[in-house]
């Protein structure tokens, strides 16, 4: 039997809720995972997610200001556990500088990297940025590649990537297939006042960015028909900038970070959605809240075809103008409320899983070969 152990790299809360599935379909599988915690995000609760009994290293490598060379530092240090370790794979998720830091580790010490959520792109180098250049990097040199949908297969076709690549969904909606059961959820619209749900946390939206958003929020809060709730950035000086902004008025609700079970508890209780998150922007269809994304490009067009989702960017009065007319218009509101699965059915961590117990006697098979 093949008990080479796999390494799963996570630094991040949405890496390590996007994970889980697939590490629990692996220890289910008997493929031996075991966790590989960056520290980029700090006191992750593993346990919450069913992880707490699997066996676990912790870098603690936190985050600094300049992404690159703290990927850098993270393939050194990552590279010196698959050394110790020589799993018979690296499995990293999307594009924040832990799956980069995994995969150049994976590349640079001869271990294969498989790369969950492969194929997500904008063609925009600067939107988002590192991410963008991350995922490039990631898929460029990835043996497994397990893209969410037709669309993210079909752009790692077109960049003739060398890996093998799996259509499988994305284990975010597995993730919340397990939080709030079947799916699509047909949910119920709440009774009582609307109320507008506005998450702000990527980069390009940091600082003097989110001034435009705020004075829309404002404009927004005049309006006695409407109450409105903002989660606050983790990061506290980013947070300090929202409180600023937008304290005061009694309208406007400021929420503290929200764990993983909270952030979807208020989204099923929202009416419409203001976000520039890409969770969001795959969770939101399947609940069934109409969502306006606080970007000019997205790596998931999926959610715009299917009608749950529109670009606004971050100009005020597009805004306003979008979120009265989704509250004032019953049929546009209902178009964009109806549930659906364009980032998959809640089942891609099994594909996952199966796709990679598939590949690995193989490629034990091919080791061996070559020692001899």
């Amino acid at each position: 039997m093949f008990v080479a152990p796999l390494t799963i790299v996570v630094g991040t809360r949405p890496e390590a809720i996007k994970l889980a599935p697939v590490t629990l379909a692996l220890e289910q599988a008997g493929l031996h995972p075991q966790l590989l915690l960056t520290g980029q995000h700090p006191r992750l609760d593993l346990t919450a997610l069913g992880l707490g009994d699997l066996p676990t290293r912790q870098l603690h490598r936190k985050a600094g200001a300049d992404p690159h060379a703290y990927a850098d530092a993270l393939a050194a240090a990552i590279g010196r556990e698959l050394n110790a370790v020589r799993p018979a794979l690296v499995i990293v998720q999307g594009d924040t500088a832990s799956a980069l830091g995994g995969a150049l580790a994976g590349f640079r010490t001869g271990v294969p990297v498989a790369h969950v959520e492969a194929g997500l792109r904008t063609f925009d180098p600067a939107l988002p940025w590192p991410e963008e250049d991350n995922r490039v990097t990631i898929d460029a040199g990835a043996e497994l590649l397990f893209a969410p949908t037709e669309t993210s297969a079909a752009n790692l076709r077109a960049e003739g990537v060398p890996g093998t690549i799996h259509i499988t969904g994305n284990t975010g909606i597995d993730a919340l297939r397990r939080q709030v059961g079947d799916l699509p959820l047909r949910r119920p619209r709440a009774g009582g006042l609307p109320r507008l749900l506005v998450t702000c946390h990527r980069r390009e939206n940091w600082g003097t960015a989110f001034l435009p958003i705020a004075l829309a929020l404002l404009e927004l809060a005049r309006s006695p028909w409407l109450g409105i709730d903002v989660v606050l950035h983790p990061n506290p000086q980013q947070a300090s900038v929202m409180r600023d902004l937008l304290a005061g008025n009694t309208r406007v609700r400021l929420l503290p970070p929200l764990d993983y079970p909270g952030m979807i508890q208020a989204m099923l209780q929202a009416s419409v959605i203001l976000s520039d998150s890409g969770g969001v922007q795959e969770e939101a269809p399947a609940l069934g809240v109409p969502l306006l994304v606080l970007r000019s490009k997205t790596e998931r067009p999926e959610g715009i075809a299917s009608g749950n989702m529109k670009l606004l960017g971050r100009e005020t009065q597009l805004i306003v103008t979008e979120v009265k007319r989704l509250l004032d218009d019953p049929d546009h509101y209902a178009s964009m409320a109806t549930p659906s699965l364009p980032y998959g059915d809640g089942h891609a961590a099994g594909r996952i899983v199966q796709s990679i117990a598939l590949w690995l006697p193989a490629r034990h098979r091919d080791a061996v070969r070559l020692r001899a």
